[in-house]
């Protein structure tokens, strides 16, 4: 290992003694509306294939463009610190996004209401948790080991803002002028093409139904139950370019041995019993595809995701302890007296961090909606201060994108509801409880490691990380508030009320319990049809009908199951119309954990066979986790996935060639891969493939009038959407998408 370099040894671009505006009021809301959107966008991701990517880039890259733009009409113009702030506040979105995406769902997969205080609550407090808990860490993390932990989103990003510097502020650091500004100019030209051609493409195919959004082939005999399927989404497909053609193809692995193997097995053995065969509630022979894989498979998948986030966690165990023996160490030293410090050795002030987590802790307390007590309080303390350093440490040395966060999430989860399982709380309250727990765990880890790569960032350009403190504080506290409308929103778009016969009900709930129970109306797009206001009535049992949340009536007498959005099975309302269901696969292992433990609700051999795949993966020294999730996740999530690792495999290798002439290094090409034009048109999929669903989700219950009669007439009459050819014709639109990313990442090399 190399020796780490001093802080003397280093020179910022922009020295302590340089007075350049920074933590303004422009750039700062610049930064959290960018963080918003791009939260938004990536909870969208974290309920469809339960992975985010980093943001930082992308922010950055639109506030060079936007200010420059600005001070070309004479209106503002911004320095390099605070272009930082802007990509600063507006990483804290995506890393929120994550724990919210990776854990809240799961309330309403346990049976209980998701409410959006609930949501905003964790948000709020995991957040500042993770922020100034990294606070004190900053000095051995980002200044100590300098030339150890390398932060490779952090350091990527410090490039696109020195490439942005004007030749003033390359002055000031003694820089020759860069040539690749004019790469910068072009980059924000490819985010905001790739944003567009993502909004138009989701709503041509989504809000209009031009043509069919998962196309889809189920084989027949003699290889029954077997199915290919592909949801062409602009941001699944941006996905996969960014995560790389090993990623994405272990991903879509996992779903090959899900859909072409475990499925098909499981009919060809199971078609031969007449009964059902436990967990599932129907005979195999009557199953769909999907309807295997929701009795089955997915349990097999949650254990493989399980062992392979445990594996993951348990492979960094020496980094863990050197981690958490540096962030002790930081925590009892003394700091200089704050006059004696340099402009960019200036953190928030100690007595500050201490009152704010005070302050955390005793909020958790008081905070009803949490059902929290003393020792969940202390868990989330000493969790929190675990894994916040452990992410931190982990992002510096392997980046925020690979960062196993879900993994210490379910080593969270699983030694909270083993300590609850020994004092013997295992009653439904404390599966709030213990969740609660994971949550704010998960957010403060995700955010912490966020926090540690925008310091870097800063430490590397010269910023002042008292201003990055703040700007990242406000950029996680508007998050926080929009996130859990935008959570609510997309389940509720998407949840279909089944109607129940009442002539055939075979049970009710009782007379004495109706008048305690909380009261609803039908919500989304089949509000118009029925506007009763109905009891609520969570089933516990699959007797006389699927267990589940069900509206009752003034009678006792069940008149809708509610099938949400995210996690649900329905996928077809009652008019005919379709919906696209959110699998939210980590959040949905959060739920199987907590009901597996306090609760042993769960088919142990099922799981157990996933955790023996994650295992045998590991013994033929392939990495598990991303397998896992493909196993999990529908076949239709990894295959657009794929081919943007397929077509970032091809780029790269391009690339690799027409630089050849420049004798780079292995990490200078990869750094050079990692900011090609392709990239950032990704990330504009992303954005506008995402943006525009969360639109549509909005939109859903308004969507009565002449929008809604034109999608539902084009998914009638349609032949690219419902015709005989349809699953072929959607191919065509999804081709010139995959063309496009193609043809722009090969525009590096010119």
């Amino acid at each position: 290992m190399s020796r780490p370099i001093t802080r003397a040894a280093f020179r910022p671009l922009i020295p302590a003694s340089a007075a350049l505006r920074e933590l303004s009021l422009t750039p700062l809301i610049v930064g959290v509306i960018l963080g918003v959107i791009f939260g938004a966008s990536s909870l969208y991701l974290v309920l469809k294939v339960g992975l985010t990517v980093s943001a930082s880039i992308p922010v950055a890259v639109i506030s060079l463009t936007l200010f420059r733009v600005l001070g070309r009409i004479g209106l503002r113009s911004a320095t390099i610190l605070e272009h930082n702030i802007v990509q600063t506040a507006g990483s804290a979105g995506e890393s929120i996004a994550f724990g919210v995406g990776v854990t809240m769902p799961a309330i309403m997969i346990l049976g209980f209401d998701l409410e959006v205080g609930r949501v905003i609550l964790v948000s709020l407090l995991g957040a500042a948790l993770g922020i100034l808990m990294m606070i004190p860490l900053r000095r051995a993390l980002i200044v100590a080991e300098h030339g150890v932990l390398k932060y490779p989103e952090g350091t990527a990003c410090a490039e696109v803002l020195k490439a942005g510097a004007t030749p003033e502020e390359r002055a000031l650091g003694r820089e020759e002028a860069s040539a690749a500004l004019p790469e910068t100019r072009s980059g924000a030209t490819a985010i905001f093409a790739g944003f567009g051609v993502g909004v138009v493409y989701k709503l041509a195919m989504e809000a209009f139904r031009l043509w069919k959004d998962i196309p889809e082939k189920v084989f027949g005999a003699p290889f029954a139950a077997g199915s290919l399927s592909a949801e062409i989404s602009p941001e699944l497909l941006g996905v996969g370019y960014i995560i790389g053609p090993r990623i994405s193809a272990a991903m879509a692995g996992g779903g090959v041995l899900a859909y072409l193997v475990l499925i098909p097995l499981i009919h060809y053995f199971g078609s031969a019993v007449a009964l059902p065969i436990a967990p599932g509630e129907a005979p195999i022979a009557t199953m769909s595809p999907d309807d295997i894989r929701g009795a089955y498979v997915l349990y097999i998948g949650a254990g493989a995701v399980a062992a392979g986030g445990i594996i993951s966690l348990a492979r960094s165990l020496p980094m863990i302890w050197r981690g958490l023996r540096g962030g002790i160490g930081a925590w009892r030293s003394k700091n200089p007296k704050p006059v004696s410090l340099a402009r960019t050795d200036q953190d928030l002030p100690p007595r500050i961090v201490a009152l704010g987590l005070v302050g955390l802790v005793v909020a958790i307390l008081l905070a009803h909606s949490l059902r929290m007590n003393l020792l969940g309080a202390l868990l989330i303390v000493v969790f929190g201060f675990l894994f916040v350093t452990v992410s931190s440490r982990l992002t510096g040395q392997i980046g925020s994108s690979s960062n196993p966060i879900s993994g210490m999430t379910v080593a969270t989860l699983l030694l909270t509801c083993l300590i609850f399982l020994a004092v013997g709380w295992t009653g439904p309250s404390y599966y709030v409880t213990a969740l609660s727990v994971g949550g704010i765990v998960c957010v403060a880890a995700s955010n912490g490691g966020a926090t540690s790569q925008d310091l870097k960032t800063g430490f590397l350009i010269g910023a002042t990380p008292r201003a990055q403190q703040i700007a990242i504080l406000c950029g996680a506290l508007a998050s926080a508030l929009a996130l859990g409308p935008v959570l609510l929103a997309l389940n509720n778009a998407s949840t279909v009320y089944v109607p129940q016969a009442p002539s055939a009900a075979t049970w009710k709930v009782p007379a004495a319990a109706l008048a305690s129970l909380p009261e609803e109306r039908i919500k989304g797009p089949q509000a118009a049809a029925d506007a009763h206001i109905y009891h609520v009535w969570q089933k516990t049992d699959s007797a006389g009908g699927e267990s589940g949340r069900y509206l009752v009536d003034d009678a006792g007498t069940p008149r809708y199951l509610v099938d949400p959005g995210i996690n649900g099975t329905h996928r077809t309302r009652p008019d005919g119309t379709t919906v696209n269901k959110f699998a939210a696969p980590k959040a949905t292992l959060m739920s199987y954990i907590i009901k597996g433990i306090l609760n042993r609700q769960l088919p142990w051999t099922l799981v157990i066979a996933g955790a023996m795949i994650a295992v045998v993966l590991e013994m033929c020294a392939i990495p598990s986790l991303a397998f896992a999730v493909g196993v999990y996740l529908p076949l239709s999530s990894s295959a657009p996935v794929l081919i943007g690792g397929v077509v970032r495999g091809l780029v790269d290798r391009h690339l690799r060639r027409a630089l050849a002439h420049r004798a780079l290094s292995e990490t200078e090409l990869i750094a050079e891969t990692d900011r090609s034009p392709g990239v950032l048109v990704a990330s504009g999929y992303i954005a506008g493939g995402a943006i525009a669903g969360i639109g549509i989700a909005f939109m859903a219950g308004a969507m009565t009038g002449f929008n809604q009669r034109v999608a539902d007439f084009m998914s009638v009459h349609n032949p690219f959407f419902n015709g005989t050819y349809a699953d072929l014709l959607a191919l065509i639109p999804f081709a010139l998408l995959v063309g496009g990313l193609y043809l722009s990442g090969r525009r590096a090399a010119r």
